[in-house]
């Protein structure tokens, strides 16, 4: 059987099988040499690894393996092990060695050779193959049969795997696993567990289906860096071979739109002066991000259902349709299912993007998250501005004290986290921030806010608590807020760490309790007034 592209065989030398060193050594079967017998096989190159003390052997085997195929290019790997029977040394040193290989399945295809090497490099081949980490199939080869077959090309038989039938070699994935599920995170230790079950099935999804992705959740919330995240695991496994392409389609409006996405051909309107491929088929054979998708127009989603459907769509002014075959993955802050019952959605575009559905929960209901992430986002600041920026104690303790009580309302998301601690890491001399610091930010985010959370008479009629007396305005809105807090808090206590968050790490004697018992006292109010 010939095959239509040039195959790479990647192999252990084989210490033992493919020894010898006389005239008689071509009376033998050595599998490394018998790679390059067979006349069905284009080996183009051979990818051979060897240790050190058997590099007589290597050029010896180099030599013989030109000698019966001139064409195959023979590329010596030395991969010295001290322990070629220690599992975790001999995956680390082949995942390495993947993950620097420049590997191209588009020309090439890929034989991972399993007859030769310990039983540990086997399995661990094994594994990296299942796992994509090395896109090719398993070579199983066989010596000639018969007793007196002597030495030739033998037989040798690909392999399928189906890891229904591994079981126990499937189990070791699992660190894989969480490497895939690391990327997804951009590597952030997140604690919150409802999150963290999402992304660990998220992971599940994006190794195994092509299906449509949609991603549900506010503004903010990470549905574009989850998708590209998304695109990078499958990149890595050498599951798409072309871009990612992100499209905000609120950008997307009036007739612009359809030749945005699906391209045009020239002179299809007043303007078009030269083609246009569009956005859908720059990410042929890639991920196609569609954020807010509920915000296309009927047009757009009736050509858009046709591209997932029939993986093809006429550019605006074709007379042909072309051929596009790419992932979706869809986001929205919007009700889709809400919007269909409105008209402004099709029901049928829904119904095919309705495969995988998560909804990313905000930064406020995953609170646990708040320390990791401010971690990262100080590490980037560091690699970009090579410049490594600290809170000294005081100003970390003040900060993750705000970030976590209610006040915080963090109605951007992680966009408002990152902005506020990009300001904090830019103004902060000698790579310092300090509490004076953290002080100001915080002032700078509750303004930031003010119009996401509204104080107004009807949320805290303060006329019952107040019994007619006349205060000034700034004392009707700053109790207004205070009494909010106090109707979400658990205790006293509790309300007053919310309050005094940055203050009291400026105190010698702390007593938050004692504080707002005090302010509460000024307006004649007690605990349980205000907890009605």
């Amino acid at each position: 059987m010939m095959h239509s592209k040039p195959i790479i065989v990647i192999s252990f030398l084989g210490t033992q099988l493919d020894s010898g060193a006389s005239a008689a050594r071509w009376e033998k079967w050595r599998p490394t040499v018998a790679l390059a017998q067979h006349s069905d096989m284009q080996m183009a190159a051979l990818e051979l690894i060897y240790p050190t003390p058997y590099t007589a052997l290597m050029d010896r085997v180099t030599q013989d393996v030109r000698d019966a195929s001139p064409a195959t290019i023979v590329n010596p790997i030395c991969m010295d092990l001290v322990n070629a029977w220690d599992f975790g040394e001999v995956y680390a040193a082949l995942y390495d060695w993947a993950r620097a290989y420049d590997f191209d399945t588009d020309a090439r295809d890929y034989w991972v050779h399993i007859t030769t090497g310990t039983h540990v490099a086997q399995i661990c081949l094994f594994l990296l193959v299942e796992a994509r980490i090395i896109p090719g199939v398993l070579l199983q080869t066989s010596p000639p049969r018969g007793r007196r077959a002597g030495g030739g090309a033998g037989s040798y038989e690909l392999i399928d795997l189906d890891l229904s039938k591994y079981d126990a070699l499937a189990a070791r994935l699992g660190a894989a696993q969480q490497d895939a599920v690391s990327l997804l995170k951009s590597g952030i230790a997140t604690r919150n567990p409802a999150f963290n079950a999402l992304i660990d099935e998220i992971e599940r999804v994006a190794v195994r289906s092509t299906a449509p992705v949609l991603l549900t959740g506010p503004t903010g919330a990470g549905k574009s860096h989850l998708a590209a995240r998304m695109y990078a695991l499958k990149k890595s496994r050498h599951q798409v071979a072309g871009a990612f392409v992100d499209v905000n389609c609120a950008t997307l409006r009036g007739d612009g739109a359809a030749s945005a996405l699906f391209g045009h051909v020239k002179g299809a309107f007043t303007g078009a002066a030269t083609e246009r491929a569009g956005l859908l088929r720059a990410a042929h054979e890639g991920v196609l991000f569609l954020d807010e998708i509920g915000e296309l127009g009927a047009d757009e989603q009736a050509m858009l259902l046709k591209a997932i459907e029939d993986k093809s769509f006429t550019p605006v002014g074709a007379d042909k349709p072309v051929r596009c075959k790419f992932q979706l993955i869809a986001g929205t802050n919007r009700d889709l299912r809400a919007d269909v019952a409105t008209g402004r959605f099709r029901a049928d575009l829904l119904a095919r993007i309705n495969v995988w559905v998560y909804t990313l929960p905000s930064l406020a209901q995953r609170r646990e998250d708040i320390e990791p992430n401010v971690d990262y986002l100080l590490s980037q600041h560091a690699a970009e501005q090579n410049k490594q920026v600290r809170f000294n104690l005081e100003a970390r303790s003040a900060y993750l004290d705000f970030a976590h009580s209610p006040v915080a309302l963090w109605a951007g998301n992680f966009r408002d986290l990152s902005a506020s601690i990009t300001r904090l890491a830019t103004l902060a001399d000698g790579g310092r921030i300090t509490v004076s610091d953290v002080t100001h930010e915080v002032q700078r985010l509750q303004w930031d806010w003010a119009d996401a959370a509204p104080m107004t008479d009807s949320e805290v009629d303060l006329k019952p608590l107040l019994a007619g007396k006349d205060i000034d305005p700034f004392d009707v809105y700053q109790l207004q807020s205070v009494i909010r807090v106090c109707r979400r808090s658990t205790s006293l206590s509790d309300a007053g760490r919310t309050l005094f968050a940055v203050s009291r790490t400026q105190r010698s004697v702390i007593n938050d309790a004692d504080r707002l018992k005090k302010y509460l006292a000024k307006f004649g109010l007690d605990w349980d007034a205000v907890r009605v």
